[in-house]
């Protein structure tokens, strides 16, 4: 389920996936299907960890890069998951081809 909030959105974002939704910046970004194919990798990704894991491996992670880049756009440009997401959000297949734990070779 897609909702427009711009509320939700941290400055410099343009969607944010919260399982099961995906919260927009804006109303005509629902027409954007490579953001929206992103948002979607982000979903398969909580569903592989259970939802409540993902969020804990992703600040995990987000922290530990925090540590190492010294700047929180760093860190997140290098989380696992971001980078998958980012990689393979311009392949609309991507999806229905992706390999489980795939996020783990972006590590």
């Amino acid at each position: 389920m897609i909702f427009i909030s711009k509320h939700i959105i941290p400055k410099g974002f343009s969607g944010l996936t919260l399982y099961p939704f995906i919260f927009l910046k804006r109303e005509d970004l629902k027409g954007d299907p490579v953001l929206i194919n992103h948002e979607k990798i982000h979903l398969k990704q909580q569903l592989e960890l259970l939802i409540i894991f993902f969020y804990f491996f992703y600040f995990l992670e987000w922290f530990i890069r925090l540590l190492i880049y010294r700047r929180a756009s760093k860190a997140y440009n290098n989380l696992s998951f971001e980078r998958e997401a980012y990689q393979n959000e311009h392949n609309l297949e991507y999806i229905s081809t992706r390999k489980r734990w795939a996020f783990l070779s972006y590590l």
